[in-house]
């Protein structure tokens, strides 16, 4: 198993997530929950369990996903592991990314050989034939802006023909009025910026900035970043799937 660390990891105090993926591996205790707060919703429960899944149990549009990834592949943003260990059961050279070392201590602990700690934006090393990105992965560039940013960037990770595989949703749908018009303030940003902060026992994380962006609009962005799009799944309430892949690569 090769482990290395790339840029900045989370406070340990602060990294809920990845101290709730520790304790359930550690407990096994079904119950552990992590709560997410955000600013346009009421508070909401992740199953720890459910991150540690195995790949007959995950949703088609992630089993769509492991489909799609070629060559050499980064699951970015792992959590526990889960998509990383499936694709190298299927016998892909993968490695696994997160932020949190409280996460990739118990992926390591789960199996998966190749392992890195730290920031997506920090990393050099190798690179990579596909970046995956699943359960809204792509939401941590946080703004369009970064969204923007991060298309250009990747192209530093990525080989020649390589590809990003990503989910995202449109989440338009939470500002329906009754009468079906959308309660939206156009002069404000981008409805599907979202703040968040988490919580799990005493660990408990500072605020953060996520995205979640429409089709059309990250249509739009990918192309004038230089990719060819394709969508590999559409599933309920605008929740996609795509591949984009670098032109003239």
């Amino acid at each position: 198993m090769s482990k290395t660390t790339y840029g900045n990891t989370i406070d340990k105090d602060k990294d809920a997530m990845g101290a709730g993926i520790a304790a359930f591996f550690a407990d096994n205790n079904d119950d552990y929950c992590v709560k997410v707060y955000s600013d346009f919703s009421e508070p909401d429960d992740i199953p720890v369990p459910l991150l540690f899944r195995e790949e007959k149990d995950m949703p088609l549009i992630e089993t769509l996903a492991l489909d799609a990834c070629k060559g050499t592949t980064l699951d970015v943003g792992a959590g526990a592991g889960s998509h990383a260990l499936a694709l190298q059961k299927r016998g892909v050279d993968v490695t696994a990314m997160d932020i949190s070392t409280f996460a990739t201590d118990t992926i390591a602990k789960r199996g998966v050989k190749k392992v890195i700690s730290g920031d997506i934006y920090a990393y050099d090393g190798p690179k990579f034939d596909t970046l995956l990105m699943l359960m809204n992965g792509i939401g941590l560039v946080g703004t369009l802006n970064g969204l923007a940013e991060f298309l250009v960037k990747a192209k530093d990770w990525l080989t020649p023909g390589g590809q990003l595989v990503f989910d995202s949703s449109d989440i338009i749908h939470l500002f329906e009025d009754e009468d079906g018009s959308y309660l939206i303030d156009l002069t404000a940003e981008y409805y599907g910026q979202i703040q968040y902060w988490m919580e799990f026992k005493e660990h408990k994380g500072d605020k953060f900035d996520w995205l979640y962006v429409s089709y059309p609009v990250l249509e739009e962005y990918a192309v004038t970043a230089g990719y060819e799009i394709e969508v590999l799944h559409v599933g309920e309430l605008n929740h996609y799937l795509v591949s984009l892949t670098l032109k003239n690569s």
